[in-house]
């Protein structure tokens, strides 16, 4: 069904969804949301599949037309939506009629933001996913990011309008994007190949995210790293989030489209909750990595899961009366489900 048309698309706007898996070992890029949180819940409000494919934006919002009537959420980077030029909230579910505009204003904090329409954009799936990659062209719509004229198509929505009234976040477990951010890290996989004092200045040091970033990863700027022997490895399987340190010593953060294997040393790993936070933030923004264990590691991934299982409970069955503790980005909440319909 044809739901929306771009009238003016933004700087980067594609379509995104969990990402490719499976495909790494043949050189495949995982590509997919950036941001994973916001574009979870955004599918959430709307009652889709959270890994229904969504549109993703960067530093400014679309403008378009909607073509049928339609529920969307948009989520992610603190911005202005319009709706028909009136202000229009975010985090929750919207009821859009045929013929309505949406627009935004430019992005008051964060990077990154996330239409999700009821039933999910529809295009292709190449190799699983209707993830846009950008480099090899594939994926999303037509393999390219969204130009004036495009036409989206949507799936069909698996329940009513009706159902989605009063979906939306609590204030509280709106993520809080800032121009500073603590990063966790798990050590390695080549730490032992950096001197002692190095990963000492890597993890008390501030580290600046340069224009030299995108999609692929994020160019730091900052102190020095020094390997006991060259930055060069036997080339090996990259993970999101891994921060390769090339000869020059400048830290660079593996993201979505990062390449599948790297021959650079890499210092330590972002875990996956904090790649969230990475997500959304802008060049000049500072980074300081926090080392933490594994079991930290998953701990903190049980709490993102646990809390987005509970939003989801609430926010689907609305008549629930169960409070609930919940851990966002790392900080702890208590909730009721009264306060979603506030």
């Amino acid at each position: 069904m044809d739901a929306v048309r771009l009238i003016e698309p933004g700087p980067l706007t594609t379509i995104q969804d969990r990402g490719r898996k499976g495909y790494q070992r043949f050189g495949m890029p995982v590509a997919g949301a950036m941001d994973l949180f916001s574009y979870r819940i955004a599918n959430l409000l709307v009652g889709n599949d959270e890994g229904a494919a969504a549109i993703e934006f960067t530093l400014q919002g679309p403008k378009m037309e909607f073509l049928q009537d339609a529920v969307i959420a948009i989520t992610g980077a603190e911005t202005v939506p319009f709706l028909d030029n009136k202000p229009l909230p975010m985090w929750q579910s919207i009821f859009v009629r045929k013929g309505s505009i949406i627009s935004f204003q430019g992005i008051k904090s964060g990077l990154r933001g996330y239409v999700a329409i009821g039933g999910g954009i529809n295009v292709p799936q190449v190799l699983g996913s209707r993830s846009t990659y950008l480099r090899a062209k594939i994926g999303g719509f037509e393999g390219r990011k969204l130009a004036a004229g495009d036409i989206i198509k949507t799936g069909k929505s698996g329940k009513g309008f009706p159902d989605f009234k009063n979906r939306r976040l609590p204030k509280g477990f709106i993520p809080d994007f800032k121009e500073y951010e603590e990063i966790r890290v798990i050590l390695g996989p080549q730490a032992e190949l950096f001197k002692k004092e190095s990963i000492e200045k890597f993890l008390s040091s501030a580290y600046e995210v340069t224009a030299q970033s995108d999609r692929m990863g994020y160019r730091l700027k900052g102190p020095i790293i020094k390997h006991k022997d060259g930055a060069d490895i036997i080339s090996d399987g990259i993970p999101p989030g891994a921060i390769q340190v090339p000869g020059h010593g400048q830290p660079i953060i593996m993201l979505a489209d990062r390449q599948t294997t790297g021959g650079y040393a890499k210092i330590a790993t972002v875990i996956s909750t904090d790649l969230n936070k990475l997500a959304q933030l802008t060049p000049g923004s500072k980074i300081r990595f926090k080392a933490v264990t594994l079991e930290e590691a998953y701990n903190a991934l049980r709490a993102q899961e646990n809390t987005i299982g509970k939003i989801e409970e609430f926010a689907i069955n609305p008549g629930l009366t169960k409070v609930y503790k919940l851990r966002i980005s790392g900080r702890e909440f208590i909730a009721s489900v009264e306060e979603i319909h506030e």
